[in-house]
């Protein structure tokens, strides 16, 4: 399937209806088809891994063509320096998690990237940071508990940040590393509540979410 093929594909798939419901969920609607998920999933299978289309799909702006981008991709052939162009462009919650989840995890760079994304202030690329943390802890599955380590200072510096796209993304990053196995889950327990007495909104209802789901996975929280 050539390129140009599967811009018309997707082109034939738009849909304003969901484009309108997008955007309820707060999903940035500039250059967007409302193609769904599950469809760009059936293509992404159809087309199979392919780097070089992937690149190409990138480049067109068309915010399916990236999320297809993602689905396609190679990646032991993703660079450094694609993944940081990349989340330069990251413009909506669900280009950023659908890629990070999709491809960016799988990279070499992902935990560096992690750490580097989570310092950064532009908000998409911040997210991306957290985001990551959340998919190595789910996807990762042969990680040594250290790698997770160093990620509990960068949650508890990324609690202060009252965006919404980053908090929950710092949130999202601290429910998952705290179910990975109990040893994590202690210090997850322990970092939650540390960040409860933190003056800012947004930290405490990171840490107080946090515990209400562990406790509801019936996850011992003491005190």
């Amino acid at each position: 399937m050539s390129f140009q093929n599967i811009i018309q594909q997707l082109k034939n798939q738009a849909n304003p209806r969901n484009v309108e419901g997008m955007a309820r969920f707060g999903i940035n609607t500039h250059n967007t088809l409302g193609v769904s998920i599950p469809v760009l999933r059936q293509m992404a299978k159809e087309i199979g891994k392919n780097h070089t289309m992937a690149l190409e799909l990138w480049d067109s702006g068309i915010h399916e063509a990236r999320l297809l981008a993602g689905f396609i991709d190679v990646p032991a052939m993703v660079t450094k320096k694609q993944i940081n162009s990349w989340v330069k462009d990251f413009d909506s919650w669900d280009i950023c998690d659908q890629v990070c989840s999709n491809l960016f995890d799988k990279t070499p760079f992902a935990y560096s990237m992690a750490v580097e994304w989570s310092n950064k202030e532009k908000e998409f690329i911040k997210r991306a940071g957290f985001v990551l943390m959340a998919c190595l802890a789910v996807h990762d599955k042969e990680a040594d508990d250290k790698n997770f380590l160093s990620f509990f200072p960068l949650i508890i510096r990324g609690a202060i940040d009252e965006r919404n796209f980053v908090k929950k993304a710092v949130n999202w990053a601290l429910r998952q590393i705290g179910k990975r196995n109990k040893a994590l889950n202690k210090i997850a327990i322990e970092t939650a509540q540390d960040m409860q007495a933190i003056p800012s909104k947004s930290a405490r209802w990171i840490a107080t979410d946090a515990l209400r789901e562990f406790r509801l996975k019936n996850i011992d929280v003491a005190g």
